[in-house]
């Protein structure tokens, strides 16, 4: 392109997803005309940022553009029985066989298809996934690039790892926004969700203005803004950042042991100082709350069963499509999830970035998943999930275990007068391979040997279960 008649020989690139890929892998080559690029809603590291999250499958997100793809290359070959097929597929995944990560059409019909090696390459360090993660690629690369992502994208992982990995070394300018949005569409609505005209696609008009600095010596004032935009859901208005910083606060998990049976058995407890739960937090208490609460820090136990004939279905969020907030309400009354409720908030609360769980956990099989979802409990009821997490977990004993869950980063204000909520289940699927609870993998997993999941999850003084959020503070 920059050999093309009235070229100035300067090139910049722009596109989202698997355009925002090919942007990488060519400036890994470092071509001199390449002056600036445009990735959004990409993988830093191909396995922890697109194929897998915290050691999970993303099986909806990998096996429906696995079945797109062969879908169009039977098109343009005119094999017009398969794409019938892969067609009919796309709309309902095809997920009953005897292996149900490992579907037989795709064999049959797309057998050199990238899923394969995906399902099939589960170890995060091995060679495939380092010969094609940008992660490894970009080491000797520096560009001005303008990073996009969305808070409901799967992909926001790797637009995140890469705008830190490129602003902690580039010598160039890194702008990074994120609006509420999923994989697509780009809008104002998403969801149950109308974020309102600020949440409207800005990206047309900021590229351009990108390009024109640095491919036309245009200055358009772009760089004189804060490098991060984040659209922050709830007060439904962009924030301008130059960093986001560390500041945690812990929500504890405590219940009378019946979070499963009943919504408002489970609960979310703050304290102010987080010396140890040893000491006592309950001292911080009047008598009145303590005599409220005493029961939720003696230690305490919640089950669930995990049946897998029955598994807990994706709900919005990034992993599924469609993607966004909806209302759960109805879904937290399954006996399979336990919720977690705080008091109505006093003020607003507004969090920025990291949240993570952590729990302590005990099973009687040898893996097991964990699924938590954070929503916003409305006086009206309804139930609004934000953001969420997923990990696979191996066992090898019936110990009690901690486990450490990184949900999907999120920018959220939730008002005085709403709850905040955490949702815990051992599936969502199909977002997620369903945990045959047998220790085996999910392309190994067949469906005849899937079994009933009992998992414990514990609470208290001496289990200080508990999800650590990332705060704005003014």
């Amino acid at each position: 392109m920059s050999k093309l008649p009235q070229s100035t020989g300067k090139v910049g690139m722009y596109g989202f997803s698997y355009q925002g890929m090919t942007q990488l892998y060519a400036a890994a080559h470092q071509p001199e005309a390449l002056k600036a690029i445009a990735p959004a809603m990409v993988a830093y590291d191909l396995y922890t940022d697109w194929a897998y999250e915290n050691g999970s499958f993303c099986l909806f997100a990998s096996l429906a553009w696995a079945i797109q793809l062969a879908g169009e290359t039977a098109r343009l070959a005119g094999a017009e029985a398969a794409y019938l097929q892969l067609y009919k597929a796309s709309r309902n995944l095809p997920l009953d066989g005897a292996i149900p990560a490992n579907p037989e059409l795709m064999r049959e019909l797309a057998p050199d298809s990238f899923y394969h090696q995906w399902l099939n390459s589960p170890n995060p360090t091995a060679e495939y996934w380092q010969k094609r993660s940008p992660k490894y690629l970009l080491q000797n690369v520096d560009l001005p690039m303008l990073h996009v992502g969305g808070w409901f994208d799967p992909y926001l992982r790797g637009t995140l790892n890469l705008y830190r990995a490129m602003a902690a070394k580039s010598k160039h300018p890194q702008h990074l926004l994120v609006g509420a949005w999923a994989h697509l569409p780009w809008g104002r609505k998403l969801g149950a969700i109308d974020y309102g005209v600020e949440a409207q696609n800005p990206i047309d008009e900021i590229q351009v203005r990108w390009f024109d600095y640095f491919l036309k010596d245009i200055d358009t004032g772009l760089l004189e803004k804060a490098p991060i935009r984040w659209f922050e859901m709830g007060s439904n208005q962009w924030l301008e950042l130059n960093d986001w910083k560390n500041n945690q606060q812990a929500y504890y998990l405590a219940s009378d042991g019946l979070a499963s049976i009943r919504e408002d058995r489970g609960m979310l407890w703050r304290y102010e100082t987080e010396d140890s739960l040893e000491s006592s937090p309950l001292g911080e208490l009047s008598e009145e709350d303590l005599a409220e609460v005493v029961i939720e820090f003696d230690n305490n136990t919640d089950i669930l069963v995990h049946d897998p004939w029955r598994p807990v279905p994706a709900l919005g969020g990034h992993a599924t499509f469609p993607g966004g907030s909806f209302d759960r309400s109805g879904l937290d009354c399954r006996s399979d999830i336990l919720t977690y409720t705080s008091a109505p908030l006093e003020s607003d609360l507004h969090i920025l970035g990291e949240v993570k769980l952590e729990v302590y956990c005990s099973t009687d099989k040898p893996s097991f998943d964990l699924c938590g979802v954070l929503s916003t409990v409305q006086p009206d009821g309804k139930v609004l999930n934000f953001t969420q997490g997923y990990i696979t977990v191996h066992s090898n004993s019936s110990d009690i275990q901690s486990v450490e869950l990184s949900f999907q980063p999120t920018c959220m204000c939730i008002v005085a007068g709403d709850s905040l909520r955490l949702s815990l289940s051992a599936s969502s699927f199909p977002a997620y391979p369903v945990n045959p609870g047998t220790g085996k993998l999910p392309h190994e997993s067949r469906l005849i040997d899937m079994q009933i999941v009992t998992l414990s999850i514990h609470a208290g003084a001496d289990y200080p279960s508990r999800i650590n959020l990332n705060i704005s503070v003014d």
